[in-house]
């Protein structure tokens, strides 16, 4: 491959020169050590010049909808279904026994202040994990997990084993 330069290129002794060959001796190689492969690779790798940019990005997809009210008949059974976690997590001993794994759907205001949902729509989120508490009272919560969801933000909640909520084992709660 030929290349032709510019006339009067003001650097064409050193393109000529080519580039310098230096041994393991010499001045510059002592100063200027050889880098290891895997770190000179890391020197190219991909990286997120502006942190948070492309989350705040993929924050702008998601879909807000309204709060659906459930109805009367799906209310009873979601405080059926509270009451018999309750009894099956009343205490840590029991939680830890029982270690009943749930899912819960439950309905997820919006946070970001710069959306036109804030405070106004939200979506429905779904949680997967070991249910440990349901205060009732006190918190109006449901724990699964790490997870702390406040009751009145329930919709759905499902068991792994559908035995769980069965209507004819649970009559008396």
């Amino acid at each position: 491959m030929t290349t032709t330069l510019p006339i009067g290129f003001k650097y064409t002794a050193a393109f000529l020169a080519g580039r310098p060959q230096h041994t393991r001796f010499d001045n510059f190689s002592r100063k200027h050590p050889q880098m290891d492969r895997r770190k000179r690779a890391k020197i190219f790798a991909p990286f997120d010049a502006l942190d948070g940019y492309s989350d705040s990005i993929d924050s702008k997809n998601v879909e807000y909808v309204e709060r659906v009210e459930l109805e009367e008949a799906d209310r009873i059974e979601l405080n059926r279904r509270l009451q018999i976690l309750r009894a099956l997590t009343y205490n840590s001993k029991l939680a830890r026994a029982n270690r009943v794994k749930v899912s819960v759907r439950y309905y997820k205001p919006c946070t970001d202040h710069n959306r036109f949902a804030w405070q106004m729509l939200g979506q429905y989120v779904t949680v997967t994990g070991i249910c440990w508490k349901v205060d009732l009272d006190e918190m109006g919560v449901v724990k699964i997990d790490e997870a702390a969801i406040p009751l009145a933000d329930v919709a759905e909640i499902t068991a792994s084993d559908e035995a769980l909520f069965k209507q004819d084992e649970w009559e008396a709660c």
